[in-house]
């Protein structure tokens, strides 16, 4: 199955992960859920795809590709990804949110 990189090597993919806070990992997956028909709309948009890990059901991944950091910068500055950054502390366990901005090579 093709990837949006296959052709495109200059797209910027992002790689997020997260885990739920204790008891909250039901409401993490709706609230990233509701991210994902917002950003489909946003300038620069290729794809947002959202995971859950198989081995730890808590976890979750966004593999993202984007046209330019500058269109990544404004998908991190709009309103629905603000409200979310807010709920981060009640969501997300200790360890937070891990965002890696990565180029594919091979």
């Amino acid at each position: 199955m093709p990837t949006p990189t296959d052709d495109r090597r200059d797209l910027l993919t992002v790689i997020a992960s997260m885990r739920a806070a204790p008891g909250k990992r039901d409401e993490l997956r709706a609230a990233l859920e509701a991210l994902v028909e917002p950003t489909s709309r946003e300038q620069g948009y290729v794809n947002y795809d959202l995971h859950q890990s198989i081995e730890d059901p808590d976890r979750f991944f966004f593999y993202e590709n984007w046209e330019s950091g500058t269109d990544l910068d404004a998908h991190l500055d709009a309103p629905h990804l603000r409200d979310f950054a807010a709920r981060i502390p009640e969501l997300l366990d200790d360890s937070g949110l891990s965002v890696n901005r990565v180029r594919r090579i091979a």
